[in-house]
């Protein structure tokens, strides 16, 4: 059909697709498609002026902050955001509400990325202080690293598999990864195991996720981004591509057995120091680690600034001022606006928090 027209019927040929790699060659030999255009996920500033599309026709409060949403939700595509608008505003009617808060864009956000409640899920006392010293764990080895991600919200209520997460809000859009960022993300990784062995003297199985993301990175670390000072800068692996229908991708492998045994120990050498870096920092600190799950026991949800007043030597009387003070400002806020700014819905304010990323169960 292509080869068929010629160069003054007017005609224009478009076509779009997913899986550039699977297509036959021959479609894409020159003179087929004069031009490719590679359409990425949007970045921070994208995601903002997709997210002002979507909230054009909806009601929004005006302590609702579409930057800091933005910054919290990267890899979402437009459909990802808007769906995002439609949850919130579900969460909102179901409240009786006739704006979207900002609670209720975090709830959304949270439903989308970690998987609905499951507040009705029976735990034992015993796994829930288990839970919240893990949590707690994560939360304390990444409040305290440097060049790790800000944390943003801390939960034990179980979300889809996981009996509790750690959230943290990337403070800008990154896109490398630094040596010295990624081995701080595994012993931030380890966090929750080491604080389990710290408090109750034994392990569960609710590090088995953080495991294996830690050891993702360490082996592509050493196999792949040249990051061991030990085998220097060459790449031993190779990915072949996508899972894809069904097909897993495998990884390449040109060195020896003996090399195998270095890249193990390397690997093993950078999660044991990740691990031994978090068992020191929550030793250092028993006292916050304590703090946190107790308030993670009493709250079940705690936020960034809250992490921060229990860092402070706050307690959850402290947890508890702070939010009748930000509940009093909303209400305030929202009696003060104007008619013709609560007819089409507030802007938005800013926030000191960082922006969301990983998340950690």
């Amino acid at each position: 059909e292509m080869d068929g027209f010629e160069s003054n019927d007017g005609v224009i040929l478009i076509a779009a697709t997913n899986r550039p790699d699977v297509l036959d060659p021959a479609l894409l030999r020159p003179g087929r498609f004069d031009r490719r255009v590679v359409v990425s996920k949007p970045d921070v500033q994208g995601r903002r002026r997709i997210l002002e599309v979507h909230v054009k026709k909806t009601p929004i409060a005006q302590d609702v902050d579409l930057d800091r949403i933005a910054r919290g939700t990267p890899g979402f595509s437009g459909a990802d955001l808007e769906n995002l608008v439609n949850e919130a505003a579900l969460v909102a009617a179901r409240k009786n509400k006739n704006k979207l808060s900002m609670d209720d864009f975090e709830f959304a956000k949270d439903k989308v990325m970690m998987g609905s409640e499951r507040k009705s899920m029976v735990i034992s006392e015993e796994d829930k202080r288990v839970t919240a010293y893990h949590e707690a764990g994560h939360t304390l080895v990444g409040k305290t690293l440097v060049g790790t991600d800000p944390i943003h919200k801390v939960t034990i209520i179980p979300r889809g598999m996981a009996l509790g997460l750690t959230q943290v809000l990337p403070e800008k859009e990154s896109l490398s990864l630094s040596k010295n960022k990624a081995i701080n993300m595994i012993a931030f990784l380890f966090g929750g195991r080491a604080a389990e062995e710290l408090v109750f003297k034994d392990f569960t199985t609710g590090a088995g996720s953080d495991i294996e993301r830690a050891t993702e990175i360490a082996r592509r670390m050493v196999c792949e981004w040249g990051m061991s000072e030990k085998l220097g800068p060459l790449a031993y692996e190779k990915r072949e591509g996508p899972v894809f229908l069904g097909m897993q991708s495998n990884n390449q492998r040109d060195y020896s057995e003996a090399k195998a045994q270095e890249i193990d120990a390397e690997v093993y050498k950078l999660i044991s120091n990740g691990y031994e870096s978090a068992l020191k920092i929550l030793r250092d600190n028993i006292d916050t680690l304590h703090r946190l799950a107790n308030a993670l026991l009493e709250k079940e949800t705690i936020d960034g600034p809250e992490v921060e007043l229990i860092f402070q030597g706050g307690t959850t009387a402290d947890i508890d001022r702070a939010r009748e003070v930000r509940e009093a400002q909303l209400a305030k806020d929202m009696a003060t606006l104007p008619k013709a700014e609560a007819a089409r819905g507030g802007g938005g304010g800013t926030d000191p928090i960082g922006n969301s990323g990983p998340v950690t169960a």
